[in-house]
């Protein structure tokens, strides 16, 4: 179980909390400043590590993630993967919040405050490029970290993999067609590359190592499987703080020079996602959906699939375009935002499970 699962639990149960578990607000916060400082006083280092990627998707990132998601693929039961079907109403409630509502509500938040609450503040002859970027991040659903986080909030593994797969197969036939539409574009170019070696990656490969780890670890008896899953979660929160200042480090030097664009264009994103994971959260709890399917169903639109958003943009604007800019913000507040939305969906578990309100 992911440390935040376990501050959780151990608040339940009246344990006492260490001191890495107490302080995570603050290791996340240090790790941002932390990285950023390395971004501005070592740019070498952080730019050489950040060009160590294939298709716009980065190496060390991509290692880290796996540390993150491998707990969670080891919990996934295919004997009982049928079970999903029971759970079809999240799978209704991921799906079209992903593909119709998600997308029409950032163009209409990036419409909404880069074209009129904010037009002062930003450069007029960027506005446009900014605006799209923020549709091309909104239009995909996440791939690899909803694993994260629904690991964190104790969400059903089974359920996590099978929403990533069908979510991950319609992305294939929607996300030209809707960004199309949503830009006035009358051709995307889907970068193939990244999606397919996303999805190898954090998915086919992952799986893989997870399930041949469970499978060796059940031969000695499920005791075997929980205790070794209890031994290697810190590591997934120590990777996920990991990720974060590597996240920091490629952009500190953006994050210094465009400070207040930087701010302006996080404003709808952050609305957008606590919206999306408020609106998913809501319409399970009102379809009677369990607490461990909810949790993931919420994440996996509130977070987003940004190395694809991030291929798009350079792809069409441009590498040092106002697009490619957004989705990178995109990419700097969800570690913490979504942090702070698993926090949200552990706490509420009691309220959600009461009854809501007839009439």
């Amino acid at each position: 179980m992911s440390s935040q699962c376990e501050v959780i639990g151990k608040q339940a149960a009246g344990a006492p909390l260490g001191f890495f578990e107490r302080y995570l607000t603050l290791w996340v916060f240090l790790c941002i400043i932390g990285g950023t400082l390395l971004g501005l006083y070592a740019p070498t280092a952080a730019q050489a590590v950040g060009a160590l990627e294939i298709a716009q998707v980065n190496i060390p990132v991509g290692l880290l993630i796996w540390v993150m998601i491998i707990p969670m693929l080891m919990k996934i039961d295919f004997r009982a993967i049928g079970e999903v079907y029971q759970q079809r109403a999240g799978l209704g409630v991921t799906l079209s919040i992903n593909w119709l509502i998600k997308p029409f509500t950032m163009a209409f938040l990036a419409w909404l405050f880069l074209r009129h609450v904010f037009e002062g503040w930003l450069p007029a002859e960027q506005i446009d490029s900014y605006v799209a970027g923020l549709i091309l991040l909104g239009a995909a659903p996440c791939t690899a970290m909803v694993f994260v986080w629904s690991n964190l909030c104790n969400g059903n593994a089974n359920f996590t993999l099978t929403q990533v797969a069908i979510n991950d197969l319609v992305m294939v036939f929607a996300f030209a067609p809707i960004v199309a539409l949503l830009l006035g574009v009358s051709s995307i170019p889907v970068p193939w590359d990244t999606l397919l070696l996303s999805v190898v990656m954090y998915i086919v490969i992952p799986l893989a190592i997870a399930q041949f780890i469970r499978a060796r670890l059940l031969r000695r008896g499920d005791a075997a499987l929980q205790a070794v899953l209890a031994r290697i979660g810190p590591f997934s929160i120590l990777a996920l703080l990991a990720t974060l200042v590597l996240l920091f480090s490629f952009q500190g030097q953006t994050i210094v020079a465009q400070p207040l664009i930087i701010a302006l264009l996080a404003v709808p994103i952050l609305l957008q996602t606590l919206f999306i994971a408020a609106l998913g959260y809501w319409m399970c709890r009102q379809l009677k959906v369990r607490h461990d399917i909810a949790g993931p169903a919420a994440m996996i639109g509130a977070s987003n699939f940004f190395e694809l958003a991030v291929a798009v943009a350079i792809a069409l604007y441009g590498f040092n375009s106002g697009a490619a800019l957004a989705t990178v913000v995109g990419v700097l507040i969800e570690v913490p935002v979504m942090l702070w939305l698993v926090r949200m969906v552990n706490n509420s578990k009691g309220w959600y499970e009461r009854a809501p309100a007839q009439g």
